[in-house]
């Protein structure tokens, strides 16, 4: 390939070639789930369509020079192959190169582990050393007193917020000295205010920062031979977090003088109002079922979600959704419910110590969505300009348990403008639901994206967002996302079987057909209110109801050998049975089949009726375009024809669902046992049971 001419592009790389492998090197950002406005990165992809855009201009200009230039010459011919031969193996093997450091850095959890020393006489001063580096690499001055009576301090201060952490040291055996978290306390006072007081920080933060270092700690004072370096790593690379997030409120409340400490104050107080709003709910709850604490699983399906504060980051996290399994197995393993300290907390049947060390471990559990509020730096945020009061517009959030919320409303702090920061994105307050990008998003339907985005933004696209198609790009539906998301083949069908516990009935065959309904990984979405929050978490947690409910089964596209073979009747006797049983109508199938169907939602063009703003009718409510499954069988011989069942998430519903069946004719049913079947993750086993129940069958 020719040199581009330099009086055309001067500022081009050194050749055409070198910019397309510049942009092959990249592509690996143009995934389908990242190429939205709710991923972790969203402007990554914009930018290098932008630069792909202009480098594709400024290429066809320079080969139009160069076809203006006078070839004939065969030996310049010979010269320009030879040259682009050469200059492809270069890039070819640069590229080569980049891409495996690239993959390398990308690595997810992976740690090279913390150089504990080996020698125990040193560990004490080791484990100090490296607070010290925590603050000092998070912009912190550190500031460490000598140590006297066994008590030692360190002192992490930024411009605003000051962390005071109070070590315990025990010398009594000088080979095997010990140290230990003693107490931790966090204060804030602005430099030069009027008051100059100095506000006590958070003991919720105190208890968060403390736990972690003390786990670290732990793990620093192990045997040489019980050593986790990596788990150390991991402890390290946390506190270090925490303390760069305070320091970027630092920043923020440094720049505000005196109204700054609302930075810090501002998660105490949504705590607390979420926190009542939550108690209000649960009582709710615990009456419709005649309880005296409500059911964990229950309650997230009915609730705006359980507010947990300073779980996994100084912060506020939202536990959404909790399958059956994840629910069951943290509900054995805690003890009796015991009263809580707090009498304005919900009341669970999950005592939350359990449900905390839980839930802030790591890795997170598996089956359990949580969002956290975080303040990130993003070019790409929502605007925050409301000529006209649209809140009236959202149809979400909804309040079937507790109508007081209607009223209820914190409004996140904001940055007053831009020019108040030396340069740099706007900081953003952002539901993340990556726990800081160390596990995948949630996987999400295009339609419930849509609504999130009606969420944060109602007016957002109501010129076309009827007219827009369900384009899957050519990457298949979301429910390959969650099932099939390493295959590039996209199947019409997956198949699974399920088996009764009880062998109450035969195993169902179950038939799941893809939805024509692109889907995208939710990592993280701007939101400026708790109700935006609320209503934000109504829609992601429909969506993890159903990708849940599905994951609680081994999925195999349609045509794949499953390994089991099938049962032979060479005997001649038990084929006449056979026989006889088809002639009466008494013949037990092997197998029953089950077509389940995942409808989707209806078009969010109905928001509107009319072009006019004064003319708006909310008439697509979220009620009408709750998750549903679907699912259809054979009647039980003989009576023909088919069981259709219908399974939906409806909140206002004791258990949060609602059930209608179809056909079933003579089987005795009913309702508040199948949900709770539906509750402990036997949804799709529900033909099974009304096969089983149908003409007095046990």
């Amino acid at each position: 390939m020719a040199e581009g001419s330099s009086s055309a592009s001067g500022y081009l790389d050194a050749n055409l070639l070198s910019l397309v492998q510049r942009f092959l090197a990249q592509q690996a950002t143009f995934t389908t789930h990242s190429t939205h406005p709710f991923a972790s990165s969203p402007e990554a992809p914009l930018t290098l369509l932008r630069d792909v855009v202009e480098t594709l201009s400024q290429v066809s200009h320079s080969l139009s020079l160069q076809l203006s230039l006078p070839l004939a010459n065969p030996k310049l011919l010979s010269l320009y192959r030879q040259q682009t031969a050469i200059s492809h193996t270069l890039h070819s093997s640069n590229q080569n190169i980049s891409t495996t450091l690239d993959a390398l850095r990308q690595r997810a959890g992976v740690e090279y582990g913390e150089d504990i020393p080996l020698e125990r006489v040193a560990v004490v001063d080791w484990c100090v050393s490296r607070l010290e580096s925590w603050g000092s690499s998070a912009g912190m001055e550190t500031f460490r007193e000598e140590e006297r009576e066994g008590r030692l301090t360190v002192v992490l201060g930024g411009k605003v917020v000051v962390v005071d952490i109070d070590f315990a040291v025990d010398r009594t055996d000088p080979e095997n000295p010990s140290i230990s978290v003693a107490s931790v306390k966090t204060s804030y006072a602005i430099p030069n205010s009027a008051s100059g007081t100095t506000t006590q920080g958070s003991s919720s933060l105190d208890g968060l920062l403390a736990e972690c270092i003390s786990a670290f700690l732990a793990e620093a004072h192990k045997d040489p031979q019980q050593h986790n370096n990596v788990r150390a790593a991991q402890i390290s690379k946390l506190v270090s977090e925490h303390l760069a997030y305070l320091m970027r409120l630092d920043h923020l409340a440094l720049s505000e003088n005196d109204t700054g400490l609302r930075w810090f104050n501002n998660i105490d107080v949504l705590t607390s109002v979420s926190e009542r709003f939550a108690a209000n709910e649960a009582q709710a709850v615990s009456s419709a079922l005649s309880v005296t604490h409500s059911p964990l699983d229950i309650f997230l399906m009915r609730s705006h979600a359980l507010p947990l504060p300073y779980l996994t980051a100084p912060s506020i996290s939202f536990l959404t959704y909790l399958s059956p399994l994840a629910y069951l197995s943290t509900l054995r393993g805690s003890s009796s419910t015991s009263a809580d300290a707090r009498a304005d907390l919900p009341k669970l049947d999950i005592p939350y110590e359990t449900l905390r060390s839980r839930l802030a471990a790591h890795p997170r559990s598996s089956g359990a969505t949580i969002a956290t509020l975080m303040l990130s730096p993003t070019t790409l945020a929502i605007s925050t300009d409301d000529a006209m009061d649209v809140s009236d517009l959202r149809t979400r959030p909804s309040f079937i348990l507790a109508p007081s919320g209607t009223e209820i409303d914190h409004e996140l702090p904001r940055v007053p403008t831009p020019s108040d920061l030396s340069g740099g994105p706007t900081p953003t307050w952002i539901l993340d639901f990556t726990d800081g990008g160390r596990c995948r998003g949630v996987v999400m339907s295009q339609s419930r994206m849509r609504e999130i985005e009606l969420v944060v933004n109602p007016l957002s696209g109501m010129d076309h967002i009827g007219s827009m198609p369900m384009m899957a790009f050519g990457t298949g539906s979301w429910l390959d996302l969650l099932l099939n998301p390493d295959n590039p083949i996209s199947p019409e069908r997956y198949t699974a079987v399920y088996t009764s516990p009880m062998s109450a009935h035969p195993p169902l065959q179950l038939r799941l057909t893809a939805p024509e309904e692109p889907g995208f990984i939710l990592e993280k979405v701007p939101v400026r209110s708790l109700k935006e929050i609320w209503g934000v978490l109504e829609v992601v947690k429909e969506q993890c109801w159903l990708n849940e409910t599905l994951r609680g089964y081994h999925w195999l596209p349609e045509g794949l050998a499953t390994g089991e073979p099938d049962d032979e009747m060479s005997d001649d006797e038990s084929m006449e049975r056979d026989l006889q049983a088809v002639l009466k109508g008494t013949l037990t199938p092997r197998r029953i089949p089950v077509n389940v169907y995942l409808p989707s939602m209806p078009p969010t063009d109905s928001l509107f009726d009319a072009n006019d703003l004064a003319s708006m009718a909310l008439s697509h409510t979220p009620q009408s375009s709750h998750a549903k499954i679907f699912m259809s069988c054979p009647e039980r011989p003989p009576i023909p024809g088919l069981v259709e069942i219908t399974v939906a998430f409806d909140p206002s519903r004791p258990r949060g669902i609602v059930l209608d069946i179809n056909g079933a004719m003579g089987a005795d049913l009913r309702a508040d046992i199948l949900e709770e079947v539906c509750r402990r993750g036997g949804t799709l086993g529900l033909p099974g049971r009304v096969w089983a129940k149908s003409h007095g069958g046990a």
